[in-house]
């Protein structure tokens, strides 16, 4: 028998195994799956086609507060639960023949749900708790600001002692005491823009107390004033289609905010001696800002990960040496979050980058 004989032989009898077809016999049957689910740390749930509870492991008796006593196999799941989420995220796994996911509360705990379709109508609803995951959220979030808060004296500190060196050496060593007061700049920068955003992510959603009538246009001028210096060096210059002013009510300090490090990064990708466009635009209930710059644009991995923390696009594409603190479109995002509103990214059509801030119109003046 040759070897491709032995080894079509070997398959067929792999494919004819009747515990777990595909699988080598005796290595995986039924009661061993069993085991498995019935010592997993997530809720299993095996609804059958009608819907009725096939199986269901005690993580997922305890997070649902089902009786151990209670034999719930064989017995319709709508009978046994009553959660409207669930229920709609199982309807919409049969529908959609796609897996969906579920948040509600249990007594108190917030729960999540995954609902799996499988073959001849079977699904499968993995359960877990969202506590644990919330608490580590939140206790990162903590350390972060704290961190940041214990960083700001001794950083104060260096940038006194630099200043003092400056004073006191020259030669080549000017030059390590000026790098060295350019690190600690970025250091202090990082370390504003850390509690900046700690400040905003504990902030309610579209809290009023702080908001004051505003237009976009204002904004736009005032930001591009602070960053007109930097923009002339390299004779970059801005163009507000000036149609709309956009009224609105909110945060002047943080929306200023949030159109400085909008026009500051379109600055930093422009080539020299080209234009940022900007222009103010209604959009149903929305105010649209338009930022667009005419440089290289964004790739695929730019735009699924620029509004992440601490992300930073390829280095080759900038105009500009200037490096920030890769917090700067974070804060964007939550800025805009905070008021009601997102921010958009995308390519022009006829090139360069284009961030689009949207912001609520029922807040207007």
């Amino acid at each position: 028998m040759s070897v491709i004989q032995r080894r079509r032989l070997r398959r067929a009898r792999i494919a004819e195994d009747e515990d777990c077809p595909g699988f080598p016999p005796g290595v995986l049957n039924a009661p061993q799956l069993l085991a498995w689910i019935d010592a997993a740390t997530q809720g299993w749930l095996i609804l059958s086609p009608d819907l009725s509870i096939a199986y269901i492991n005690a993580r997922a008796e305890r997070l649902l507060h089902i009786s151990r006593n209670l034999l719930v196999r064989g017995m319709p799941m709508d009978q046994v639960l009553s959660i409207p989420q669930l229920e709609e995220a199982i309807i919409s796994t049969r529908y959609q023949q796609r897996p969906q996911r579920s948040e509600w509360e249990q007594l108190g705990e917030p729960l999540e749900a995954f609902v799996l379709p499988g073959s001849d109508e079977w699904l499968l609803v993995l359960i877990q708790s969202r506590q644990s995951l919330e608490a580590q959220q939140q206790q990162q979030e903590r350390w972060v600001s704290d961190v940041a808060h214990e960083l700001k004296t001794p950083l104060t500190a260096l940038m006194l002692v630099s200043d003092r060196l400056e004073m006191a050496v020259d030669g080549t060593d000017t030059v390590l005491v000026q790098r060295l007061q350019r690190e600690l700049r970025r250091l202090q920068l990082m370390v504003e823009d850390l509690l900046e955003l700690s400040r905003l992510e504990n902030s309610l959603p579209q809290e009023s107390s702080s908001y004051t009538a505003i237009t976009l246009e204002d904004l736009v001028d005032s930001a591009w004033a602070s960053i007109r210096p930097l923009a002339e060096e390299r004779e970059v210059t801005m163009d507000l289609d000036r149609s709309e002013t956009g009224p609105m009510m909110g945060d002047q300090r943080r929306l200023h905010r949030a159109v400085l490090n909008l026009l500051d990064n379109a600055l930093r990708y422009s080539p020299n001696g080209s234009s940022v466009d900007v222009s103010i635009v209604p959009s149903g209930g929305w105010w649209l800002l338009s930022i667009r710059d005419h440089g290289p644009g964004l790739s695929d991995s730019d735009l699924g990960g620029m509004f992440q923390r601490f992300y930073r696009g390829d280095p080759s594409r900038a105009r500009s040496a200037r490096s920030g603190s890769g917090l700067g479109l974070a804060i964007v995002q939550q800025i805009a979050v905070n008021h009601g509103g997102r921010i958009e990214a995308r390519n022009h059509p006829n090139g360069g980058t284009c961030m689009e801030l949207v912001l609520p119109k029922s807040l207007s003046a």
